[in-house]
């Protein structure tokens, strides 16, 4: 029989195979300031976008209706303003900026996507460094502009989520194992009374958590340790709640496995363990952005993928954890965390290494 044009179109495959256009259309208007020229609801008309962002009168009038089309910019009349989503997220001082994350896709990952089927044959990472290393270990001032800055808007945006789906109330101290630049503890400490923490991470980035707390007046209630969970044998205990936010997805099961039996030696009795990733469904056939992350990881890990809720279960129970439970929330981090519990009776291994603020 016959396929009719009305059952099946060649549209979803045209907005697939364009979609690098979308991309780098919204890279470069972030690259130019676009939103944050236009932050406050300040409205232009397309001579004055022109010479607000210093592009000659053709690519303007080429530019704005890709803009506008793609919802990051509103058209009323002649004038242009920034739309919604635009304003909230994509203004430089606005406390959850995106443009970090777009910069750094547009600038790093991008390239790495271009040998998406070499990487596929030979499972291997195309950007990750040739030693087995990760490319966390950098220090240059590419991976320090956009990369961190890139993590703490995904991860500010995360602890946000979190803190509206589970009460942190209960806990006084937590830890962020791989914390990046210390965006959820810093949203968990700002929104929850008396709670204080600490992000553990590489020697390099824990001045940029200093930096980030005291930007967020949480100088002395979110500060860093030093560490490097991939090799050090054991965490910093003293902590009631552990948070791995976009850490397992990067390890294979093995190592993923492992450091979750570090948390749970380290925690103390009561405390609980939140694995805040994009979690994949049971059967593995979605959503796209966590299915799509997964291919990341091959694109830049030398292990990794993501994986569901149930998988992240298994994990937590065979390393002693209990009261399992998932809460679902909307981040472009994370749509929900898996959490696990230490038993009341259990004792913390290691306690001579506290760490913390």
């Amino acid at each position: 029989m016959a396929i009719t044009r009305q059952q099946v179109t060649q549209h979803p495959l045209l907005e697939l195979t364009t979609g690098f256009m979308s991309f780098k259309t919204f890279a470069a208007a972030v690259e130019l300031d676009v939103f944050t020229k236009l932050a406050g609801g300040r409205e232009v008309t397309l001579p004055e976008f022109a010479q607000l962002v210093d592009l000659q009168e053709r690519p303007t009038r080429l530019l704005l209706p890709a803009l506008v089309s793609l919802k990051l910019l509103e058209k009323k009349g002649e004038f242009y303003r920034n739309s919604a989503v635009a304003e909230e997220f994509l203004v430089n001082d606005k406390p959850y900026f995106f443009g970090g994350f777009v910069q750094f896709y547009s600038h790093a990952l991008y390239q790495g996507w271009e040998h998406l089927v070499g990487a596929l044959r030979a499972n291997t990472p195309v950007l990750a460094p040739p030693d087995g290393d990760t490319v966390f270990g950098s220090e240059d001032d590419f991976m320090i502009r956009y990369f961190w800055e890139a993590m703490h808007a995904l991860a500010g945006f995360t602890g946000l989520a979190l803190s509206e789906a589970y009460d942190f109330s209960a806990h006084q101290r937590v830890l962020d194992v791989g914390g990046g630049s210390g965006g959820i503890p810093i949203e968990l400490c700002r929104r929850v009374p008396g709670l204080t923490g600490t992000v553990y991470e590489l020697p390099h980035v824990c001045p940029i958590v200093e930096e980030k707390a005291a930007a967020a007046g949480l100088a002395g209630v979110v500060g860093a340790q030093a560490g490097d969970f991939t090799k050090d044998e054991r965490l910093p205990s003293g902590y009631d709640a552990m948070i791995l936010s976009q850490v397992l997805h990067v390890l294979d099961e093995e190592n993923g496995r492992a450091l979750l039996k570090k948390c749970y030696d380290a925690l103390e009795p009561g405390g609980a363990v939140f694995v805040c990733e994009l979690l994949l469904d049971a059967d593995r056939s979605g959503p796209a952005p966590a299915a799509l992350m997964g291919l990341n990881m091959l694109i830049a890990h030398h292990g990794g993928e993501n994986y569901s809720d149930q998988e992240y279960r298994t994990w937590l129970a065979e390393a002693g954890f209990v009261d399992l439970e998932v809460v679902r929330f909307e981040a472009a981090g994370a749509t929900g965390a898996v959490i696990g519990r230490k038993g009341t009776g259990h004792r913390v291994i290691g306690s001579e290494g506290t760490g913390g603020v």
